[in-house]
C-alpha cells in the first residue's frame, strides 16, 4: 500500500537514512493503532542520478507493507506530476516536446491520456487533453498510466 507525503526529494536524497519520515497514526488498511518501521525500498525518480531510499511501515495486526512516497509524483512513475502537465502542454500548444524527457516516453503519456479519455469522457469529450488531464486527476485516475 502506498502512503503518499509530502517531502523533498533532494533531501531524502542528501539525508538518506537519516531523513525524518512521517509516521502513519494508523493503519491505512485496518485502522490499527500502531504501525512498525519496516526498512527501506530502492526507487528511481527524475534529476536522480542513483535511487532514494523510501520509508517503509508494517501493521502487525493486518501484516500490510507501506510504503511512502511523495505526493508530488503518481505512483510508479518517475517524474512529477507537474513536469508530466508541462510536457502535455508543450506538446498541444507549441506542437514540440518538452526537453529534459526522452519523446517515446512523452509519446507514451499522450498516447494513454488519449485511451483515457476516450474510456471515462466519451468521444464527444471537446474541451481538449488538458482538460481530460486535470478531470481524470481530479477523479482520482492517473491520467497517464496505462491501466484503465
Amino acid at each position: 500500500m502506498l502512503l503518499f507525503v509530502d517531502l523533498i526529494l533532494k533531501e531524502v536524497f542528501r539525508q538518506g537514512r537519516e531523513y525524518k519520515w512521517p509516521r502513519p497514526r494508523c493503519c491505512p488498511r485496518c485502522n490499527h493503532y500502531m504501525v512498525w518501521g519496516h526498512g527501506f525500498v530502492d526507487r528511481c525518480f527524475d534529476t536522480f542520478h542513483k535511487t532514494l531510499l523510501m520509508k517503509r511501515y508494517r501493521c502487525p495486526q493486518c501484516r500490510c507493507v507501506i510504503t511512502c512516497r511523495p505526493s508530488s509524483h503518481f505512483s510508479h512513475i518517475q517524474a512529477p506530476k507537474k513536469q508530466i502537465r508541462h510536457s502535455i502542454c508543450g506538446r498541444i500548444e507549441k506542437g514540440r516536446w518538452a526537453p529534459g524527457f526522452s519523446s517515446s516516453r512523452q509519446r507514451y503519456w499522450i498516447a494513454n491520456l488519449k485511451r483515457k479519455a476516450r474510456a471515462y469522457l466519451s468521444d464527444c469529450w471537446d474541451r481538449g487533453l488538458l482538460c481530460a488531464y486535470d478531470f481524470l486527476l481530479g477523479q482520482g485516475h492517473i491520467p497517464v498510466s496505462s491501466t484503465i
